[in-house]
């Protein structure tokens, strides 16, 4: 991941705030953040992605802040914004970018981002919950189950497959890359359903996909069971269980537990193959 996308605009990061990070004007703070954030890039380019890997470039946006201090600006507030956007999504720690985010609506409640701060803490709060979630569906453990229904109005929860191994699978049909890694989940399913293999597709189509949804299963063969709401990221089942990217898999073995995640290509069927003969 280049943390470029965060300069290009704030919307995975701010979710419905649609605030750009950077002002149109390129001045000095621009010009020394762009910089800062290809010093960021090499360093992931060069797989170093770690806290502690980005340590020295973390205390340059406080020596940016230091140098800029008393500066109210549209532009210094992204200083901040920055710093807390490579937490959320270089890091994964919402829990640190939050309290940036509040110093943004205290330190510079006047700028354009600093006026969107309640919303931005919204968003990153919902993110620290699913992060929370996430962290908890670890392999070993036993996945939630649940009780919905299927798009046929059949009772649908994991204890139905008890005994089997099934491959819970996020995906919607407008996802590119869910598309991508779909002819590989049919290819396990095909060389593996009559060993004992399912699979239970949670689909975060919008509302009124429906129709498109069931015609899309059957043109791409896929015949197992689809949990569908029509609430896109609000789907019922992928706010339950954290999901807040696409594809997203978990396999679990007979009784409900987790043995792989977000498995792709030949290493799914290898793994699900693995678990059929460890029956």
């Amino acid at each position: 991941m280049k943390i470029k996308t965060l300069l290009a605009g704030a919307a995975l990061f701010f979710l419905s705030c649609h605030a750009p990070l950077f002002a149109a004007e390129q001045g000095k703070i621009t010009t020394e953040l762009s910089a800062l954030v290809e010093k960021i890039n090499a360093k992931l380019a060069a797989g170093k992605s770690t806290e502690a890997d980005l340590a020295g470039e973390i205390k340059e946006f406080d020596a940016l802040l230091a140098a800029h201090q008393g500066e109210k600006t549209d532009e210094a507030s992204q200083i901040l914004v920055m710093k807390a956007s490579v937490y959320l999504m270089v890091l994964h720690d919402a829990g640190k970018a939050l309290p940036l985010i509040r110093q943004l609506k205290t330190d510079f409640p006047e700028t354009t981002l600093g006026r969107q701060a309640d919303e931005m803490i919204a968003s990153v709060e919902k993110q620290a919950e699913q992060q929370k979630i996430q962290s908890s569906l670890v392999i070993g453990s036993v996945f939630p189950d649940f009780a919905e229904q299927d798009t046929s109005g059949r009772q649908l929860s994991i204890a139905n497959y008890q005994g089997k191994v099934v491959l819970l699978d996020f995906w919607a049909t407008w996802c590119p890359p869910c598309l991508a890694e779909l002819p590989n989940v049919v290819k396990t399913y095909q060389a593996q359903h009559a060993k004992g293999f399912e699979i239970i597709g949670i689909s975060l189509d919008r509302e009124g996909d429906g129709g498109k949804l069931a015609l899309f299963t059957k043109e791409h063969a896929m015949p197992w069971v689809q949990f569908f709401d029509g609430k896109y990221w609000a789907n019922k089942l992928a706010v339950k269980y954290g999901v807040d990217s696409i594809p997203c898999t978990y396999l679990l073995d007979g009784t409900g537990r987790i043995i792989g995640k977000d498995l792709r290509g030949e290493d799914l069927n290898l793994a699900v193959a693995k678990a059929l003969a460890a029956k």
